[in-house]
Parts: structure tokens; sequence; C-alpha cells
């Protein structure tokens, strides 16, 4: 009788624990939202212009592949847009370093040659530190 009364409060104790809602910690939750409504807003190619012919959607991937395998990329890099257009190549958004800006456009020449890629990468880095002077200086005019 003993040992069924344990496995019953044991399979109940189960039951309840698988039953429980997950719980995600502090620490995942994110308190700002990502928004990039002014920057996709800007003018330039965007990723919805991606043309859907094969020969373009192949570019496309050869270079996202080619970076991707560079486990010396951060993950700014490995998230770059690529925008082929008529076998012409957009590179769009953050990078850690100059260094990165250059191994991400070395991959795309290699895919389509040199004269075919426009390079819009931006080196994340050096925006945060423009855009803090930028809200600094703000600042001190204001008074804010």
């Amino acid at each position: 009788m003993k040992k069924m009364s344990m496995m019953l409060a044991v399979s109940l104790s189960a039951a309840v624990a698988l039953s429980a809602p997950i719980r995600i910690h502090a620490a995942q939750q994110s308190t700002s939202k990502a928004d990039n409504t002014k920057k996709n807003a800007e003018k330039g190619a965007t990723a919805e212009q991606q043309k859907e012919n094969k020969t373009d959607r192949e570019i496309t991937r050869e270079i996202r592949r080619s970076i991707i395998k560079d486990k010396t990329l951060s993950i700014y890099a490995h998230n770059v847009k690529i925008i082929t257009k008529d076998g012409h190549v957009t590179l769009k958004g953050p990078v850690k370093n100059a260094d990165e800006k250059k191994t991400v456009e070395k991959a795309a020449e290699e895919v389509v040659g040199k004269g075919k890629i426009t390079n819009e990468i931006e080196i994340a880095h050096d925006k945060t530190k423009k855009e803090n002077k930028e809200e600094k200086e703000k600042k001190e005019h204001t008074g804010k």
C-alpha cells in the first residue's frame, strides 16, 4: 500500500511539474523593441526589391553561404542584408569593424565581381559613438 501511495505521489508531482507554464528569465526579456522604421524609410535598395528570378536568388544565396561559413565574423556581419537586382548586389546593415566590412564586400566580389556591388554597410561602433556625441551635444545645448 505504501509503495502504491508513493508511486501515486510521484506521478502526481511529475504531472504538476510538467504542466506548469514555462517562465522566461528577466535577462532573456527585452525591455526595448527593435525599431528600424526610420532606417527602413531611407531611400535605396530594400530586401523587398530583391528579384525573384533564379539568377539573383542564386547570387544572394552564394554570398550568404560564404559569409555564414566565415566563423570569424560577428553575428552583425552574418546578418548583413544582401539585395540582388539584375545581377547588381547591394550590401546593407551594421558590422562590428572595418575588417568585417571588407570581408563581407570581398565575399560578394568573389561571386559577382568588383564593379557590381554597392556597399552601404555601416560600422556599428562608429555609428553608436556618433549618435552618443550628438545626444550629448543636444543635451548640453538644450540643458536637458
